[in-house]
C-alpha cells in the first residue's frame, strides 16, 4: 500500500482544489481498504475516504488526518449481473456494460469518479438512477467491524441520497453489485425527454443502448459535463446544487415570487417528487435569478455552458469558489425563497 505524507489533494479531485493531506494511502486491494480504515479508526485518526474525487470540496488548509485513495479494480460480468470494485472508473464500466449489450448504465455514460461513489450519492443522470439497477453493496461496516452485505431494500435510496450518505462515518463501500436487463442489445425505456427529443423518439421507448450512450455523452459534453482537463468548464463537480424538493406550502410561496418576479404567464419546471412535495431545477432558478453562464469575474464562475456547474478556471482556491456558492444560493432564496443545497461533500469548510 503507497504511502505519502504532506500529501496533494487537489490533483484528485475533479475540482483541482484543496491542500494537502497529513498522510495518503493508496489501496489497491479490498483488504487494503480494511487494514487502512481499521488502523485509522484504533489510532483515532480522521480518515477521509477518496475514489474519482469527483464530488469533492476540499478546504484550502486541506485535511489534517490520514486520505486512504481506494484505487481497487475489478469488472466481473456473470449474465446480467455485473460487480465492480469500488475503484473502478465509473465511465469505463457503464462503456464495457454497453459493449456486452446490456442495458440499465447507458444513460449514465460520462458521469466523473469510481464505481463506489454511486450508490453513495444514488447517482444518477438523464432519468436513470443506480438504485434501479444496485442489488447490493459489499462494505466494512466500521461500527461492527466487519465487511457487510448490504441488499438495496435496506440502501434507504431516494433523490441524491441514501443510507451511506447519511451515516458517513460508518461504511466504507468496498463492492458493487447491479441487475442489469438483456434487452437484445436495446436500452432501457428512455425515461428523461431531453434524452428522447435528441434521439428523435418518444419518451418510453428503447433505442440501441450504444446509441443512447453517445447520445448521452454528446449531451453532457455540451453542458462541460465530461472531463477534459483542457476545458476549464469541466473543472468542477458537475451539478453543484441538487434540485429542490418543496412541501406544498413551499411550492405555492415559490410560484407566488415567480410570477412576481418573471410574470404572471411564466411556468417554473415542477416534477412530482412524492406525495405532497415538487421537485423543481435548480439550474432555472439559478438562471432566472440572475446568474447566467459564465457569471463571475474571478477564478472561479458558473460554467460558460452550464448554470448548475460552478468551476475552477485555473487559478481558484476553495474559498473563491465557496465565495460564488455562496452568492449563487443567497440570490436564489432573496428572489424566490428557496434555499439551494449543495451536492458536493465538503470537507474542512462548509457552505
Amino acid at each position: 500500500m503507497q504511502e505519502l505524507h504532506d500529501a496533494p489533494l487537489a490533483p484528485l479531485t475533479t475540482f483541482r482544489l484543496g491542500g494537502p493531506a497529513t498522510r495518503l494511502l493508496t489501496a489497491t486491494t479490498d483488504a487494503e481498504v480494511v487494514e487502512a480504515v481499521r488502523e485509522a479508526d484504533d489510532s483515532g485518526t480522521p480518515l477521509l475516504v477518496i475514489g474519482g474525487g469527483s464530488n469533492l470540496v476540499i478546504g484550502d488548509k486541506g485535511f489534517d488526518g490520514t486520505a486512504l485513495r481506494i484505487a481497487t479494480k475489478g469488472f466481473v460480468l456473470d449474465g446480467t449481473t455485473l460487480e465492480l470494485a469500488a475503484g473502478e472508473i465509473w465511465t469505463d464500466a457503464v462503456t464495457r456494460s454497453v459493449e456486452a449489450g446490456l442495458a440499465g448504465l447507458e444513460c449514465l455514460a460520462g458521469i466523473p469518479g469510481s464505481a463506489g461513489a454511486t450508490p453513495i450519492q444514488n447517482v444518477g443522470a438523464y432519468g436513470q438512477e443506480v438504485s434501479s439497477t444496485i442489488t447490493e453493496v459489499v462494505a466494512y461496516d466500521r461500527h461492527t467491524r466487519e465487511t457487510v452485505t448490504i441488499p438495496n431494500s435496506e440502501c434507504a435510496f431516494s433523490y441524491r441520497h441514501s443510507r451511506f450518505k447519511a451515516e458517513p462515518d460508518r461504511f466504507v463501500v468496498l463492492r458493487v453489485r447491479f441487475g442489469l436487463e438483456d434487452a437484445g442489445g436495446l436500452s432501457a425505456p428512455l425515461m428523461y425527454r431531453e434524452t428522447a427529443r435528441a434521439m428523435g423518439v418518444a419518451e418510453g421507448e428503447r433505442v440501441p443502448a450504444a446509441d443512447a450512450r453517445e447520445t448521452v455523452l454528446g449531451l453532457r459534453t455540451g453542458k462541460g459535463m465530461v472531463l477534459d482537463p483542457e476545458d476549464h468548464d469541466t473543472w468542477s463537480a458537475g451539478s453543484f446544487f441538487t434540485n429542490p424538493i418543496l412541501d406544498r406550502a413551499q411550492f405555492e410561496a415559490f410560484l407566488a415570487r415567480a410570477a412576481d418576479r418573471l410574470g404572471p404567464d411564466v411556468t417554473p419546471p415542477a416534477f412530482p417528487a412524492g406525495e405532497g412535495h415538487t421537485k423543481t431545477s435548480a439550474a432555472w432558478l439559478i438562471d432566472r435569478a440572475g446568474f447566467t453562464k459564465g457569471y463571475g469575474t474571478g477564478p472561479a464562475r458558473i460554467s460558460t455552458k452550464h448554470t448548475l456547474a460552478l468551476t475552477n478556471r485555473g487559478e481558484a482556491s476553495t474559498e473563491d469558489l465557496l465565495a460564488l456558492a455562496r452568492e449563487v444560493v443567497a440570490g436564489v432564496h432573496e428572489v424566490f425563497g428557496v434555499t439551494l443545497v449543495n451536492e458536493p461533500v465538503t470537507v474542512g469548510v462548509s457552505l
